[in-house]
């Protein structure tokens, strides 16, 4: 397999620091001292090269991402499994929180996906195979970091999953702007639960829907009556968190 870049101080700091296979790091001859000096000290801990060079050799690397000065060489991302998933819960001994994303397709909503999910504590993110974002620098960068630490599971069939996920006792809660019930004070969210958040454009498939537990919406008081894919999916996390907490 390929060798997959990641570009953006904290994504390559955090790469480093969960001990993600690290080649080679280039930083800008320009880049500001202060900001790469924790990348040097960490790459210095565990024998990563680091070579400085001109800007425009990283622009060239990685064209058309913000990379800050920073790309780093990695092994290929390594994806979990949906048993990996709920070991982890297990293994905290914490009831199970999934994410499932149908077909969400820009990368930069993955990217703030899985940062939404770092920071309310999901056991991790399942997405299809076919028609789907995968984990990829522009991802990385856009979760600043967090794609290091949230496990992604890439599963051939959708539909499957969550069937195999009610057997194993999870509640599988979709999110559409057509439900009846709102998705704050719901209840549903205190014990073994799968979020699933559908495509930015259609929303969930017709069978995905049909899978799903329970169907769920945002309130909604403006005039657009829609919310970006990353957005929505975040509110509906930190419900989660919320009535776990409380």
């Amino acid at each position: 397999m390929e060798e997959e870049w990641i570009a953006g101080k904290h994504s390559v700091i955090e790469a480093l620091r969960s001990g993600r296979t690290i080649n080679k790091i280039w930083i800008a001859e320009q880049a500001q001292k202060h900001l790469t000096l924790p990348i040097f000290a960490e790459a210095k801990k565990v024998g990563v090269i680091i070579q400085q060079v001109d800007k425009r050799k990283l622009d060239q690397m990685v064209p058309g991402i913000q990379h800050q000065g920073v790309v780093a060489q990695a092994a290929p991302y390594e994806y979990a499994h949906v048993e990996d998933l709920l070991a982890a819960a297990r293994d905290k001994g914490e009831d199970p929180f999934l994410v499932l994303l149908d077909e969400i397709e820009d990368p930069h909503n993955l990217g703030s996906i899985l940062r939404t999910a770092d920071c309310t504590g999901a056991h991790g993110v399942i997405v299809p195979k076919r028609r789907s974002a995968q984990v990829t620098a522009t991802v990385s960068k856009t979760s600043a970091g967090a794609a290091e630490y949230v496990p992604v599971a890439r599963v051939s069939n959708l539909a499957q999953t969550i069937d195999d996920l009610k057997e194993a006792g999870v509640w599988v809660v979709g999110t559409d702007l057509k439900a009846e019930e709102s998705v704050f004070g719901n209840g549903v969210f205190t014990g073994p639960v799968a979020i699933v958040i559908g495509n930015e454009g259609k929303g969930m498939g017709r069978l995905i829907r049909e899978k799903c537990d329970v169907l769920l919406k945002l309130p909604m008081a403006g005039q657009i009556n829609s919310l970006n894919a990353s957005v929505a999916a975040g509110v509906v996390m930190y419900e989660v968190l919320r009535s776990r907490k409380s």
